[in-house]
């Protein structure tokens, strides 16, 4: 939704620039135009909950997308006619357009958004999920061993600028003034990639509380040796290659660099497939290892 929104505005993500071609490409379908008209504009803040589905609290990925999708095709036209209706006349400073009105009205809305959001995926996201998913892994990472160090509170407060931990309650300036009891609900923490820099709440859910924040950036406080390749090959991969100094198993790299083991297996196939790292099998496991040619370009970035 957040790449959506950008992408509808002619915006740029400050870390991932413009969404490109394929993005606006894919606005030209109606299903992603329906989607795209019901995203906030000029400042308003209110987006239907219908559309972002919280997952669940399993931790299962496999089909989590497909799952989320099948939510939105699957919700009460009640609760749609709630949301796009009512939510957006008291948030919006915009009437909603009468053709999407009727979309609703209709019975078919919940389908098309599911299929246009399945489709903006296909098109714009999907082939670069795995290195957004690395980063949002890390953040997590990094974030328990926060909380196991220094408790929930001081981790709430250095989330993000905008949130503070008054030591019973999380506040955070917003357009609307408000207070929420979340007493038992679970504070569910989610770092968000591609909504960046802005922070966003969720309290429809019983029982949760979510909060969105900027994931911090794969590579920071990571060596920086790899700096400079990082704009040719990307930071996740440049990261890789920037351990690769000596042979490793896909096991070994993904519990030094603290990545799943599937995203480092994606990674290392495009550089083997690029000429910048090498694989010899040993035993049960294949060992990568940088070429010469990456060597000598990390020397420079050393320089």
């Amino acid at each position: 939704m957040a790449w959506l929104k950008l992408t509808a505005a002619s915006g740029r993500h400050p870390v991932f620039g413009d969404p490109g071609p394929l993005a606006r490409a894919s606005l030209a379908h109606p299903d992603v135009a329906l989607l795209a008209d019901l995203l906030p504009r000029n400042g308003d803040t209110y987006a239907p909950d219908l559309l972002t589905p919280q997952p669940g609290t399993d931790g299962r990925r496999r089909g989590l997308l497909d799952e989320q999708v099948a939510r939105i095709e699957a919700v009460a036209q009640d609760d749609l006619e709630t949301q796009v209706f009512t939510y957006t006349r008291t948030h919006w400073s915009r009437p909603l357009r009468a053709a999407t009105r009727r979309v609703a009205e209709s019975g078919r809305m919940q389908r098309r958004l599911a299929n246009g959001l399945a489709r903006f995926w296909r098109d714009t996201l999907s082939d670069g999920w795995p290195e957004l998913r690395s980063i949002v892994d890390q953040d997590i990472a990094q974030r328990a061993t926060a909380i196991a160090t220094h408790g929930i509170g001081r981790t709430l407060a250095a989330l993000h600028p905008d949130i503070e931990w008054a030591g019973d309650a999380v506040a955070l300036p917003k357009s609307w003034d408000g207070e929420i009891d979340v007493t038992g609900r679970d504070l569910v923490l989610a770092p968000s990639v591609l909504s960046r820099p802005g922070v966003v709440i969720q309290v429809d859910t019983p029982g949760q509380f979510v909060l969105y924040y900027p994931a911090e950036r794969v590579g920071a406080g990571r060596d920086r040796r790899s700096g400079s390749i990082a704009q040719v090959v990307g930071n996740a991969r440049a990261v890789l290659l920037a351990d690769l100094d000596t042979a490793r198993s896909t096991k070994e790299l993904a519990t030094r660099i603290g990545y799943t083991p599937g995203t480092i297996s994606y990674h290392l196939g495009a550089l083997h497939r690029a000429g910048l790292v090498t694989k010899v099998r040993a035993g049960r496991y294949v060992l990568y290892q940088r070429t010469a040619q990456v060597a000598g370009l990390l020397d420079e970035a050393r320089d």
